[in-house]
């Protein structure tokens, strides 16, 4: 009989492996890989004037769609460009702690935390106590990884999840014989495909890397032929399929969506697109002021330190190929496919950015075998440039927020006072600040060959109702004494609100956070309230 070549995998450094592992293993591997200190740090960076930048317009959205019922959150997702899990998840957050900005922002706050926790044992499995604990340190500074951790929006969760995920399939790569990994990753990479419809690209890395082993000489990684991996994904797609027909509509609809703002958008990508997104995950700017050797040098240095992690690898499973794939994959192919429709945002990579400095943690503790010098400096440089990014993240002047404008309203406001906003990401911001008994109006003139310039009901336009907009200053409710304009305070941009009418006068003006309002009384040319 001829013999299997594939053959089990050892897991000397699962603190999980023993049948009846209890707290006290899962304590003393935690101790030792410096896992609280590692939690502490992450949560300190993450917490940190969690509250001192203003909700900006997608965050804003989030809270909107937020604020339906379950139900109503599947069926406006549906029109939206994200499916519905996290605002559900915000849902039952906001149920719980409430909708104060602290709490609102603490949903992605605990999910990068415990992604970095996530990291952590995912590079334990992967190489040596001493490159979980380095993986963890840059995982918890990561600088594009903490920004979003202070959003209220998917991203942070989406990070969580395809970590979780992966983890989960080394983890069943190691002991395949155990699938309820297999039954983890199937929940996991559901709930990220629920999350961010980016989340395909981790399951595409996935696949691609059970493909490599299973090329590697002694045949003996055979993953990606069996029978319950396929069963796995089989299930995803099962547990997917409620959400297709809305994903396949909203295909066919790209057009409504590009009208409204929601896509297209984007700038198109240059050759440089590609190290500015790398200095962005590293330093949170894109770095084309910088020098031309440094600004390449240091992206073709992560290269190479991508490489000896992976040359160097020899372990049975090459975990360091996965994590290769997982954050070099997604960001080519995203890329490439951003000079035909622009789609290369940082925040929709940031969960891929999170490869990078488990592959950097990989090759440091390989290099500190031979060349310890080198392998200090190398960590003490990266983690240098994250605390920059860390610094221009915790940079915000809360004097100069959109709040502060909105607050200002608030406190002089008079009852029977209107508001007016220039477009929708202003309408969205101030939805959530607005203090006052006035609903806050979408100015929506008319486009100067009669067209209607209203959202259609494909994105944003999905969470606002017909009463918000406003297609002619001339039809505010009659008798209407003052009204507040909001604009951008850009003097390079057109005030959208031109022209006013002649018998309009300005009465007061403030600005904060890029934003402009003007307070105007409504007379006649007697002198008189407009009736």
């Amino acid at each position: 009989m001829e013999a299997r070549r594939e053959t089990p995998l050892g897991d000397t450094q699962d603190p999980f492996a023993a049948p009846n592992a209890g707290v006290r293993r899962l304590w003393r591997w935690a101790r030792q890989q410096w896992l609280i200190p590692i939690l502490l740090l992450a949560t300190v960076v993450r917490f940190y004037d969690l509250t001192a930048a203003a909700i900006w317009g997608d965050e804003g959205s989030s809270l909107l769609l937020a604020r339906y019922s379950l139900t109503g959150i599947w069926q406006h997702a549906a029109f939206d460009v994200h499916p519905p899990l996290y605002f559900m998840l915000l849902h039952g957050w906001i149920g719980l702690f409430g909708e104060g900005i602290l709490s609102i922002r603490s949903l992605s706050a605990v999910a990068g935390i415990a992604t970095v926790g996530l990291g952590v044992c995912l590079v334990d499995r992967l190489a040596t106590r001493r490159a979980a604990i380095i993986a963890g340190v840059l995982l918890a500074l990561l600088p594009t990884a903490v920004r979003y951790s202070q959003e209220v929006r998917m991203y942070s969760l989406l990070g969580l999840l395809l970590i979780g995920s992966t983890l989960a399939l080394i983890c069943w790569v190691r002991r395949s014989q155990r699938r309820r990994y297999l039954l983890i990753y199937a929940l996991l990479m559901s709930a990220a495909l629920y999350t961010h419809y980016f989340a395909v690209l981790a399951a595409l890395s996935h696949w691609l890397y059970l493909g490599l082993i299973r090329l590697l000489p002694g045949y003996r990684l055979r993953h990606i032929q069996r029978k319950d991996w396929w069963l796995a994904n089989l299930a995803i797609v099962v547990l997917y399929l409620p959400w297709l027909p809305n994903l396949l509509d909203l295909t066919q609809h790209m057009e409504e969506l590009k009208v409204g703002g929601d896509v297209g958008w984007e700038d198109p990508v240059t050759l440089s697109s590609l190290p500015s997104m790398i200095w962005l995950w590293l330093i949170q700017d894109d770095g084309e002021h910088l020098p031309l050797l440094l600004f390449c040098g240091v992206p073709l240095a992560l290269l190479a330190l991508a490489g000896v992690a992976v040359a160097r690898d020899r372990s049975v499973n090459h975990g360091s190929v996965l994590l290769a794939l997982y954050t070099g994959m997604p960001l080519l192919l995203v890329f490439a496919v951003s000079f035909i429709s622009p789609v290369f945002i940082e925040r929709y990579l940031t969960a891929y950015a999170l490869g990078l400095p488990m592959l950097a943690a990989l090759a440091i503790d390989r290099l500190y075998r031979r060349a310890r010098v080198l392998a200090v400096a190398i960590l003490v440089s990266w983690v240098g440039v994250e605390l920059v990014g860390v610094n221009t993240n915790a940079t915000v002047d809360p004097h100069d927020q959109f709040n502060v404008m909105v607050d200002y309203i608030n406190r002089h406001f008079v009852s029977g006072d209107r508001i007016v906003t220039s477009d929708m990401l202003w309408y969205l911001s101030y939805v959530y600040y607005n203090r006052t008994d006035a609903q806050v109006r979408l100015y929506t003139p008319p486009a100067a060959d009669g067209r209607s310039t209203r959202p259609n009901h494909y994105g944003f336009g999905t969470l606002v109702s017909e009463e918000v907009y406003l297609d002619r200053l001339g039809d505010l409710p009659k008798g209407s004494a003052r009204v507040w304009l909001i604009g951008d305070l850009d003097v390079d941009v057109p005030d959208p609100f031109r022209p006013l009418p002649t018998t309009w006068q300005l009465r007061d003006q403030t600005h904060a956070g890029g934003a402009n309002a003007r307070l105007f009384s409504l007379t006649t040319d007697n002198g008189t309230t407009e009736k």
